[in-house]
């Protein structure tokens, strides 16, 4: 059982949605990957990235924390860090901000560990309903199974209730989830399906 994370149950209507894990064409990618280096040579050309991923990453450490301004201060964070490591930057085939939300997630991270309190997992009840789908159940007895997922999630441990969120209430590729994490695509994969096949015994009461 996690003893850092709080499950909150949220109103679908009142969810932001991050729309940045969206797939981006090649051609995009490297012109992206041009202004990075660009960035790397003079910092000044950090800001179209800057202004391109604000929000994205504002919206992820908010989900993380439901404080506008503690988001706000850590976001302030992730750039900055990001402009002190641009040189480190490789291209990886994924979009830049999949570098910036392993920054944000870190940060996040480290804040909660500093005030030894609970960091949030916002849940609302299309991402139950998208989790239960997934691993397979009676339509019949939603409500029953929504319930139970809830009691189910908050048994994870935190690095499988991550896996969840990212690929599950933030809809993240494998790829993505991949780099930000710093794992292999394949073991993202592998690790969330057995997460799933644990919620899955657990939800048949096995």
């Amino acid at each position: 059982m996690f003893a850092n994370l709080q499950i909150s149950r949220t109103l679908a209507k009142n969810e932001w949605m991050d729309r940045s894990a969206k797939t981006v064409s090649e051609s995009a990618l490297h012109q992206e990957w041009e202004e990075i280096r660009a960035a790397q040579g003079n910092p000044a050309l950090f800001r179209p990235l800057y202004e391109r991923y604000y929000e994205s990453v504002f919206r992820l450490i908010h989900r993380r924390t439901t404080d506008m301004e503690l988001s706000g201060d850590l976001c302030s964070q992730v750039f900055l860090k990001a402009l002190q490591k641009i040189s480190t930057y490789t291209f990886q085939g994924v979009p830049f901000s999949a570098w910036l939300f392993r920054i944000a997630v870190n940060e996040v991270s480290q804040h909660y560990r500093q005030q030894q309190s609970n960091r949030v997992v916002s849940v609302n009840d299309l991402h139950l309903h998208d989790l239960i789908d997934e691993i397979g159940s009676d339509p019949e007895e939603q409500e029953l199974l929504r319930r139970k997922m809830l009691g189910a999630l908050e048994n994870l441990k935190a690095d499988d209730m991550q896996l969840i969120e990212m690929r599950f209430f933030e809809q993240r590729s494998f790829k993505e989830i991949a780099e930000i994490l710093g794992m292999t695509e394949n073991n993202a994969k592998v690790k969330v399906h057995r997460i799933l096949e644990r919620l899955k015994r657990r939800l048949s009461g096995g």
